[in-house]
């Protein structure tokens, strides 16, 4: 289970709206001076997002909790959103060289990004598809204790 911690800014019968700082591995990483990941981490590091997220705990606004995914969760809604656009751009190719091939470029680099479009449209069908189901929504898993929290703060300086 992928578990983040956050603070609940607004609470509800059966759900959450949690705020969670963005952050990054890169504070301990000796290659940061010459890496353009760090850089790209500095620019989003701190940064916060709201999330809804289930929980069966009565919580109050200002709780710090730990929210938590199931592992195949990200990688089945990171093969929707990068993979399936891929595929549907490879095969609007494919199609357009075997159908337009003698005509030019045009018509093939047409039939690509026709894929692609159809690919974004797709994965965003099928995210809506899966926005209000509970498998794939985050859930509070627990308050987070004090001394965690601590711990939590001091390790991330």
């Amino acid at each position: 289970m992928i578990e983040e911690r956050g603070r609940v800014t607004e609470a509800g019968s059966g759900y959450a709206w949690l705020e969670i700082r963005r952050q990054t591995a890169c504070g301990g990483c000796r290659a940061q001076g010459g890496c353009g990941t760090a850089i790209l981490a500095q620019v989003w590091n701190g940064k916060t997002l709201r999330v809804r997220a289930l929980s069966a705990l009565a919580l109050q606004p200002g709780d710090e909790v730990v929210v938590g995914m199931a592992d195949g969760v990200l990688l089945r809604g990171a093969l929707l959103v990068y993979l399936l656009p891929v595929i549907l751009l490879l095969a609007g190719s494919m199609l357009g060289q075997a159908a337009f091939g003698a005509a030019g470029e045009e018509p093939v680099v047409l039939a690509s990004v026709l894929g692609l479009a159809l690919g974004l449209l797709a994965a965003r069908a099928l995210a809506g598809r899966f926005r209000d189901d509970v498998r794939y929504q985050p859930v509070v898993l627990r308050r987070a204790s004090a001394t965690a929290m601590a711990g939590h703060v001091l390790s991330s300086s």
